[in-house]
């Protein structure tokens, strides 16, 4: 089970951060990722980081503004977002993939939380 929270309401240049939390697995998957989805589209992918090392990999759109961490002893990982822009907004999932390698789709990820809503406002 996969549960995101610290979406929230904030205005624009202001920062974020997102929490999601795994539990419930003797397991722990390989990858964990974010995705965003506004209405009407697809979701999109904003990062994601391995619990077994390697840098996290970022969205051209998000990268140098987010920041994609882990705490492994909780079992947790975080998105840090700064200078947060109105094109930021939408429900942000957490998701969870069970192999090993970079992926950037949303069928490559075997498990999502319920999202959490930013709003960006200018």
């Amino acid at each position: 089970q996969l549960v995101e929270s610290g979406g929230r309401l904030v205005q624009a240049g202001g920062s974020l951060r997102l929490s999601c939390t795994s539990s419930g697995r003797t397991d722990r998957p390989y990858i964990m990722g974010w995705f965003r989805q506004t209405p009407g589209k697809e979701r999109e992918f904003v990062a994601s980081i391995s619990w077994v090392g390697g840098s996290p990999y970022y969205a051209d759109s998000v990268k140098g503004r987010f920041t994609c961490s882990k705490d492994n002893a909780k079992n947790t990982v975080y998105l840090q977002m700064d200078s947060l822009k109105a094109e930021d907004t939408a429900v942000y999932y957490c998701a969870a993939r069970r192999t090993l390698g970079l992926a950037t789709t949303a069928k490559a990820f075997d498990y999502w939380g319920q999202g959490t809503q930013v709003t960006v406002s200018l």
